[in-house]
């Protein structure tokens, strides 16, 4: 994975964002200290692919910060203009609180301006009981981005029918 640009995000974010550890780390103003990472996807039909993670390190509850959103979105969109691949996200299911994680994202990605340029797809997958959101992020001018659709919609069907 290529690097972010961290003087852009610093004047485009309204957290400053620091690399620390291959993760890219912000303070609100609230006192909650939240993590971005990429972990590669080794085997998403062959094309490159990446995990995203978001964590909240403080382990507080977070507030309605709409600064801690729109810096996500600006680590994210850093992420495409870096690297034009693709982007995997499984909403943390800690506390049950997956499927409210999921709308959150949801609801701060499926704006009008990222609608413009990204296409976002969800799932739901259950294992042993427990539902997982999953969701797949790809930029609109992806070269394969029919392919890469597709092959989320298989990885998700063989999930779901449980197959190996």
């Amino acid at each position: 994975m290529n690097p972010l640009d961290q003087a852009l995000l610093s004047r485009l974010a309204p957290y400053t964002v620091v690399l620390i550890d291959d993760e890219y780390c912000f303070h609100t103003d609230y006192g909650i200290d939240y993590a971005v990472a990429f972990s590669p996807e080794p085997s998403f039909g062959g094309l490159p692919a990446y995990w995203f993670d978001l964590s909240n390190r403080s382990s507080k509850a977070s507030p309605n910060d709409p600064k801690v959103r729109e810096t996500v979105i600006r680590i994210i969109i850093e992420f495409f203009r870096a690297n034009p691949d693709i982007l995997l996200y499984m909403c943390d299911n800690a506390n049950d609180q997956q499927a409210q994680r999921n709308r959150l994202f949801l609801r701060w990605f499926t704006g009008e301006e990222q609608s413009k340029h990204y296409v976002i797809q969800t799932a739901v997958v259950e294992d042993e009981g427990m539902e997982n959101f999953i969701a797949i992020i790809v930029p609109r001018h992806h070269p394969y981005l029919n392919e890469v659709i597709a092959h989320f919609d298989e990885e998700i069907a063989m999930f779901r029918a449980n197959k190996p």
